[in-house]
């Protein structure tokens, strides 16, 4: 039986993670910080209370910022593959705790691959990087050899960690690939991402409860995947037989003020009649567009996005309407 090590196992893409390597056999082995909140929002998954008493779903309490408590664990797990998806991952937060989201974001990627180099466990490592590291982009759309440009905190501590891991395969032999993922959402997103921000507000609109969504820039455009399909590239990008770094996107691009108007024309309404914007809600220095070109990963792993723009607008809404019905209005 194959063993996973996933450092931020209790977000978003870890929790799908475990789903998946859970199906296919494997033992799961998860880090999870004191405070963390399970899922925030989410009604399924594995940590849902049948799943988590699973043999095969192993907790640790640990942090990327204790290196003891990385290395210990990977030395007592010894696992076959290591996905370190665990960050700061707001990027406009980032701008706000910059020394934490580096050390966090970037160091903490540093001290995964270090504390498996160490310990002598030959694992596979995948370091979930991000788009944002194209920033004010230097050419469109943007593929594996596209400059990086970054223009937050995050983005910079993300180009970090991605150049820790192109030097460490390259000076120990390790095998470690980045995976470069432009947006992917899903109804276990997090509720201070925009995408869940304005679904959960069209939620509540459409079961009546008076609503405002206060939002930032609508012009920034981005390319929106659903996460479920990533993490199956993640865990392809570990089976290959060479270690390489990946963009993972839909080819398309679309502005936030398109997710407004494609959301509310699901329940029949005007978006500019619940909108406001606020100026403290803007990043300091904006990414105006991105938009991956994922033509490597079709070739090399077989893998290609299903869930496009529209589809993926409707999985969001009408889980966040379920869930509305079951909670109640929460203010946003």
């Amino acid at each position: 039986m194959k063993k996973a090590f996933i450092t931020g196992i209790t977000g978003q893409d870890g929790s799908y993670l475990a789903d998946l390597l859970l199906e296919k056999g494997y033992e799961v082995h998860g880090l999870v910080r004191r405070t963390s909140r399970y899922i925030i929002g989410s009604h399924e998954g594995f940590l849902a209370t049948e799943q988590v008493k699973t043999d095969n779903l192993k907790l640790y309490y640990g942090d990327l910022s204790d290196f003891s408590s990385i290395s210990r664990i990977i030395s007592q797990v010894r696992p076959d593959e290591v996905y370190n998806l665990a960050a700061m991952s707001d990027v406009r937060v980032s701008f706000d705790i910059p020394e934490y989201t580096g050390d966090i974001s970037g160091l903490g990627a540093a001290r995964v691959i270090e504390a498996v180099r160490q310990s002598g466990v030959p694992a596979r490592i995948y370091q979930a990087s991000t788009s944002e590291l194209y920033g004010k982009v230097l050419e469109t759309p943007q593929s594996e050899t596209t400059p990086f440009n970054p223009q937050s905190p995050y983005a910079v501590s993300k180009l970090y960690a991605y150049w820790m891991g192109k030097n460490y395969r390259q000076s120990y032999d390790m095998f470690i690939v980045n995976g470069i993922l432009f947006n992917h959402e899903s109804p276990r997103r997090g509720p201070n991402f925009v995408t869940r921000k304005i679904t959960r507000g069209v939620a509540d609109i459409a079961l009546g409860r008076p609503r405002k969504i206060y939002l930032g820039n609508l012009d920034a455009k981005r390319d929106w995947g659903y996460a479920p399909e990533y993490v199956d590239a993640m865990w392809r990008m570990l089976q290959a037989d060479k270690p390489d770094d990946y963009v993972l996107a839909t080819g398309e691009t679309h502005s936030i003020r398109e997710f407004l108007a494609e959301a509310f024309s699901l329940i029949g309404k005007r978006w500019e009649d619940y909108v406001e914007i606020k100026k403290e809600l803007f990043r300091p220095s904006e990414v105006d567009l991105l938009v991956g070109d994922a033509s490597k990963a079709k070739s090399d792993l077989g893998w290609e996005p299903q869930v496009k723009f529209k589809e993926l607008v409707k999985i969001l809404l009408d889980s966040d309407i379920e869930l509305a019905k079951k909670n109640g209005a929460e203010p946003l």
